[in-house]
């Protein structure tokens, strides 16, 4: 899948250049208002439209958080699911014969290998890529042999029992991988930065009645950056601050099954 510019950067890096970009605009919308002729009048026309840009903002705000919270929860939620699913494929390996069932439980211990190899590959490409592949090939491999057993009559309450939990531990690799790629649209984010930049002018290039105008701003500056921030660290749950390391450990502790 094609990488986009911001997801190259770490979401340290964005809101501290945006930080950066907003003051400066800031005190370029200062030094431009000193110029103006007709001061009252242009404070009375930017107001409204201040007023109207700041609840746009903290509205956009509000909704890309929404998003990217939860998406950060379905994540989660996707990644205790396919846990589980494992877990009972494994349980029900114990309904066979022994030497299905050593060969099921052989094939799983690897797949379960390969599962957290998915997630300790990170951002490099080809290391997810050849987890997921290894993942397909041991899946394979766990339905043939389900499969084969399935046309023994004497098998015929294990298979009952293991197709439907094998399905859905198969199945659950598909919506992991799409829940992974389900982030925050790049055109928000570059909407939202752009709002924050404006609101940033129009805060400079109006009279201001407060004694540190520059005060006011740097806190404003500050806040919206951690918010945005917070809402990028959310939506890339691999690295960063907020990450799914703990939600994982559900799948590391299914080595303890073997």
């Amino acid at each position: 899948m094609h990488a986009s510019f911001l997801s190259g950067l770490d979401a340290l890096q964005i809101s501290l250049t945006l930080f950066i970009v907003m003051l400066l605009v800031y005190f370029i919308a200062k030094m431009m208002a000193g110029l103006r002729p007709f001061q009252s009048y242009v404070d009375d026309t930017i107001n409204p439209i201040e007023g109207s840009l700041l609840g746009l903002l903290a509205l956009l705000l509000a909704f890309t958080f929404s998003m990217s919270a939860s998406r950060y929860e379905a994540r989660r939620n996707v990644m205790v699911t396919e846990a589980n699913d494992i877990g009972t494929v494994i349980l029900r390996c114990d309904l066979y014969p022994d030497s299905t069932r050593n060969n099921l439980r052989m094939y799983l211990k690897d797949y379960v290998e390969a599962r957290i190899n998915y997630f300790q590959a990170g951002e490099n490409v080809s290391k997810e890529s050849a987890a997921l592949a290894s993942t397909e090939t041991i899946g394979k491999l766990i339905w043939s042999e389900v499969a084969l057993s399935s046309r023994q009559k004497d098998n015929l309450v294990a298979s009952n029992q293991m197709i439907p939990a094998l399905n859905a531990m198969l199945d659950i690799v598909t919506n992991r991988s799409a829940e992974k790629n389900a982030t925050v649209p790049d055109s928000i984010l570059w909407l939202l930065f752009m709002l924050c930049i404006i609101c940033s002018f129009i805060l400079g290039f109006q009279k201001s009645t407060t004694k540190n105008p520059f005060i006011i701003s740097m806190v404003f500056s500050l806040m919206v950056c951690a918010c945005i921030h917070l809402i990028i660290d959310l939506d890339r749950p691999r690295k960063g601050f907020i990450n799914m390391k703990d939600t994982q450990q559900y799948i590391i502790d299914l080595r303890k099954m073997f």
